[in-house]
């Protein structure tokens, strides 16, 4: 199902057909070293993850982590999303790009659009953005869409802290 449209991406549910593409994204170096190994060894682990996942959260909230394809192609690129945590009050954007499609406006483009989707049509009145203290260009791409550290929060006993952004205007 297509969520939104900006000038040069789409942005659509993913489902279960999309199980190589996050099986590359989810096993790039940068994924494993700012977001964290989720045991996604094979196309199938993907799959799994898919629908217990996004696919999940789709069905309980309405929203989740979308597939972020170019207009011209279809080509995937990356994910942009909303996801509700059960660690977290609020529901808060992820992003995360293939290596060769960062550095072109894409995640800034797909995070703008995901954060107007977010306020217009799902009436979200305050969205957070979680970030590994170590992935600095994450943290001024949020800073770009308006973003600012609030405080480090721990998202299950024993796991390392993460910066809690906020938007300034929340």
């Amino acid at each position: 199902m297509e969520v939104l449209r900006t000038d040069r991406l789409v942005l659509r549910w993913l489902d279960t057909g999309d199980a190589e593409f996050i099986h590359e994204l989810m096993n790039d170096p940068d994924w494993l070293r700012y977001i964290g190994d989720r045991g996604i060894r094979t196309p199938e682990d993907a799959r799994a993850y898919l629908q217990q996942g996004p696919m999940a959260m789709y069905a309980e909230h309405g929203f989740g982590l979308y597939r972020v394809e170019l207009r011209e192609g279809g080509t995937p690129i990356g994910i942009c999303g909303l996801i509700k945590r059960d660690a977290l009050e609020d529901v808060d954007i992820g992003f995360a790009f293939l290596p060769q499609f960062r550095g072109r406006g894409y995640a800034f483009e797909a995070a703008e659009g995901t954060l107007e989707f977010g306020r217009r049509t799902l009436g979200l009145s305050r969205i957070v953005a979680i970030v590994s203290p170590e992935n600095r260009v994450s943290m001024l791409l949020l800073e770009k869409l308006g973003f600012v550290m609030e405080r480090r929060v721990q998202l299950t006993p024993g796991a390392s802290e993460v910066c809690l952004f906020r938007t300034a205007s929340a």
